[in-house]
């Protein structure tokens, strides 16, 4: 893809505070949530802070197939990939924000919080009626 192409796309990434996160669940139906971007590195990974307690988490363990979705206001970004659990401390640490302890009373070590990471394989940018089906490597 040219790097021409590309600006709108990684425009539409940077900017997003939300995105939407899709799991399957075990009766192979989607369930999608908005959850906050916590960091991102390009289009290729992207990290997200969450309880380990939650329908997700157990939706992502059991199957790790995910889609991320960013809503421009005329464009739209569909990333297709895999999202993995993370509970070590590096992943924890890594995101982890001043204020994280109101939903973590027990700060970056508390056995709720978890991280989850998604790696893009693919992807579908929709902008003004057109589309762009491209992979990620």
């Amino acid at each position: 893809m040219e790097q021409a192409e590309l600006k709108p796309i990684i425009s539409l990434v940077e900017d997003a505070r939300t995105i939407i996160v899709s799991s399957v669940d075990e009766n192979d139906y989607p369930n999608s949530k908005q959850m906050f971007k916590r960091g991102h590195d390009g289009m290729k990974k992207f990290w997200f802070s969450t309880n380990t307690s939650s329908m997700r988490t157990k939706q992502f363990l059991a199957n790790p197939r995910a889609s991320l979705y960013f809503v421009g206001e005329s464009s739209g970004l569909m990333l297709i990939g895999d999202m993995k659990v993370c509970h070590d401390i590096e992943s924890k640490k890594r995101i982890w924000e001043e204020g994280d302890e109101q939903y973590y009373p027990l700060g970056v070590d508390d056995p709720d919080y978890c991280v989850f990471e998604f790696t893009a394989l693919s992807g579908n940018y929709y902008s003004n009626l057109g589309i762009q089906i491209f992979t990620i490597s």
